[in-house]
């Protein structure tokens, strides 16, 4: 991917689901018209999931997540499995492939399928649109009695596609854009904390963590998004926020801060602007923004002895002063004492067992989508362990959260 494509976490994730050999891969090649994903009658070709950025006609950016198939057997197998529900855990909208086979006719040979599919439609943080799909009808029949057993089953018709012969691949990518989440084109990073035309000021200190010659990804899409909005914006560092701000005619309505530098740019906030963070904007747009703030008001109240979560998206080499290894431990321990244990946990290592803590801190997850924010929150909510993230965390240690703007909060 180029420096100009949409960002892998701004796609729509389409998760494919099935056996293997069911023809998952062959799927991909048909819908995007071109030859992304290996191709192989040897059952258990594709292993670990493979993510393909692709723009699909009608629909725009998209990630194609290509698994190995749910029947992989023995203890590499059984890895291999464990992935493919990781991946479930990415996706926006899943396909879930039945064999069309002669001894599969009425759904024998399926379960499998049949069983992956209730579990997809099952998940509700966020609800997954699932979309059977009857593939490889080129190879026998039955496909029509095939698609009866499952739209008896499951409620769903399915939709029968030939990744060689190209029946039904148009329909599937209708059908792919009509079950489109409800609210995937809507999203919005900054339209709950400033209307279009507004004017806003961006402090974004570029420390040692950010890329030489490049601003982080949090400040590019909210700026882009600001961009497009028609906002007046301006950008400064935290050094020079007086002379930006004395250069300006009147204050800005809204302040973006990246989370490190909320005390700095708190102190110096005009009269009628309104202060948010990068972080904050997008425990809203990626996550769970009312559970986070209400967690976040619990941390005064943690035991002494506190067992804290910091969960990180991304998996860079830690440098000094690393706001979850570093600055964010410092905090805690400034507000809670010495006595607290911080555990960290980088890129996709989550733990399965959230019992042990008493809180979740996550990053902004900027390198992750919605879909798998949501669900280490819905985690979280069964296990009954608050989850706040970065930004929400500091402001409320530095005791200024009721001062911050928080989408679908305030």
């Amino acid at each position: 991917m180029s420096l100009n494509d949409t960002p892998r976490a701004m796609r729509l994730h389409i998760g494919l689901f099935g056996r293997r050999n069911s023809g998952k891969s062959s799927l991909v090649n048909a819908l995007t018209g071109q030859h992304v994903a290996t191709v192989s009658s040897v059952p258990g070709t594709t292993t670990d999931p493979v993510y393909k950025a692709m723009e699909l006609h009608g629909i725009g950016p998209v990630v194609f997540i290509d698994t190995a198939g749910f029947d992989d057997i023995g203890s590499l197998g059984a890895l291999r499995v464990e992935r493919t529900r990781d991946a479930a855990k990415e996706t926006d909208i899943a396909l879930v492939l039945f064999s069309c086979m002669p001894d599969e006719r009425a759904g024998v040979g399926n379960e499998d399928a049949f069983d992956w599919l209730e579990r997809l439609q099952q998940r509700s943080i966020p609800v997954i649109p699932v979309i059977p799909v009857i593939s490889r009808i080129d190879e026998g029949g039955g496909a029509d009695a095939l698609a009866e057993a499952i739209e008896t089953k499951t409620g769903v018709r399915p939709v029968c596609v030939s990744a060689v012969t190209g029946a039904g691949i148009e329909a599937l990518r209708t059908e792919i854009a009509r079950r489109l989440p409800e609210d995937y084109r809507a999203r919005s990073i900054t339209a709950e904390v400033c209307a279009s035309g507004a004017t806003v000021l961006l402090v974004m200190p570029q420390d040692i963590q950010a890329p030489k010659g490049r601003l982080i990804l949090p400040q590019v899409q909210t700026l882009r998004e600001l961009l497009d909005r028609k906002c007046l914006v301006s950008c400064c560092t935290t050094d020079c926020l007086p002379a930006m701000l004395q250069s300006l005619a009147k204050a800005p309505d809204l302040v973006i801060t990246d989370s490190q530098a909320f005390r700095t740019v708190h102190a110096q906030l005009p009269a009628g602007s309104r202060l948010t963070s990068f972080s904050v904007l997008f425990a809203a747009y990626k996550g769970d923004a009312p559970f986070f703030a209400e967690s976040a008001r619990k941390i005064a109240a943690l035991p002494r002895d506190a067992h804290i979560l910091i969960a990180e998206a991304c998996t860079h080499k830690p440098l000094r002063e690393d706001i979850g290894r570093v600055k964010l431990p410092r905090l805690l321990k400034k507000k809670l004492g010495e006595g607290i244990a911080v555990t960290v946990t980088a890129g996709h290592d989550f733990p399965e067992d959230l019992a042990p803590y008493d809180l979740v801190i996550h990053c902004g997850a900027c390198m992750f989508n919605r879909a798998y924010v949501m669900s280490r929150v819905a985690a979280c909510r069964r296990a009954h362990v608050p989850m706040t993230n970065y930004g929400m965390a500091i402001a409320a240690l530095l005791g200024i959260l009721d001062d911050v703007v928080i989408p679908g909060v305030d």
